[in-house]
């Protein structure tokens, strides 16, 4: 890999000389920059970003946060960043905060070292005092509070739906899985589906749960233990849904004839599980593209057009579901 000095060498000048090029600070005669130019072409040289960003107290870094990478939703929100991203010439550094506080301020203090000038949060902890008193803008990706700027889908109207194309299939003893109470996106989600369901005439019991599939190994086994004459579920996310799709199928539920379930994310699994998941897709990497325009906006001084951006939501109609002419 080239270096600054390789660079320096190939043009005939000094280093010094290449960093002024680069960093187009103080001068340097125009056939001097063609010659570094081309020298840098021709080696392929590619700055460091760590180390440019040291020198001029400014980069062309942006932080990510995530809260579990091993959920497959999440991979899809950042590569709608990097993708974005890479478009305007800027690069990424991810942090997986493992839905842990301390890891998330871990990953806070090395994104202020490494000078980025913005940080993309999908965690879990945005409402808390973590993103006080930064000197970068924070955007925040499928999370909602009334502090920063975000990017997220209609939780409320996807809620609604899941809700009515379970009751529109049949089923009539409904387990309505709660996702995590502090995280506003889950409680939209949650609000849109009990408020479609106490206005149909059926029985829903609310079971809280979190959005990982261990957890959600557990909650299936309860939830087929207290409730064995469910015939319908709605899911909080993908992965609690494919968990209990596992579960369903183990103890010898037919599916969808016996039991219907609706997932949430329609991750890249929910197509390959079989029978393949029905469920609400949201808009992943749609929603990390938008969440990067909007921060470079504030970091460009750009006026806004909107500050909190909402995507829509739509049900993806697979095999964990009833057709809907058998119903009628």
């Amino acid at each position: 890999m080239a270096t600054i000095r390789d660079v320096a060498k190939r043009a005939g000048v000094s280093v010094a000389t290449v960093s002024r090029v680069l960093n187009n600070k103080g001068y340097a005669h125009e056939d001097t920059r063609k010659l570094v130019n081309d020298a840098i072409k021709e080696l392929n040289y590619k700055p460091n970003e760590v180390a440019r960003s040291l020198y001029k107290k400014k980069s062309r870094l942006i932080g990510l946060l995530l809260p579990d990478i091993r959920n497959p939703f999440f991979p899809e929100l950042a590569r709608g960043v990097e993708d974005e991203m890479q478009e305007q010439g800027l690069h990424l550094i991810i942090g997986n905060a493992d839905e842990k506080p301390e890891k998330e301020i871990d990953y806070i203090q090395t994104f202020k070292q490494n000078n980025v000038i913005g940080i993309i949060s999908a965690t879990n902890h945005a409402e808390t005092k973590l993103y006080e008193n930064l000197s970068f803008p924070v955007v925040l990706l499928d999370r909602i509070t009334g502090s920063y700027p975000s990017v997220y889908a209609d939780g409320l109207d996807g809620g609604k739906i899941a809700a009515q194309e379970m009751v529109r299939r049949g089923s009539k003893r409904i387990a309505l899985l709660r996702g995590p109470i502090e995280l506003r996106t889950a409680q939209d989600r949650f609000k849109g589906a009990v408020d479609e369901l106490c206005d149909a005439n059926v029985d829903f019991q609310v079971i809280t749960s979190s959005f990982s599939f261990h957890d959600a190994e557990k909650m299936a086994k309860t939830l087929f233990e207290k409730f064995p004459e469910t015939d319908g579920i709605i899911a909080s996310n993908d992965l609690s849904a494919a968990a209990i799709l596992h579960e369903a199928l183990r103890i010898g539920r037919s599916i969808p004839d016996d039991l219907q379930i609706i997932g949430y994310d329609d991750i890249p699994l929910s197509k390959l599980l079989f029978p393949s998941l029905s469920t609400i897709r949201q808009p992943a990497y749609d929603m990390g593209r938008e969440a990067a325009k909007l921060l470079m906006n504030i970091i460009n001084n750009k006026p806004l057009a909107q500050k909190n951006i909402q995507l829509p939501v739509t049900f993806i109609e697979r095999q964990t579901t009833r057709k809907v002419e058998e119903n009628d």
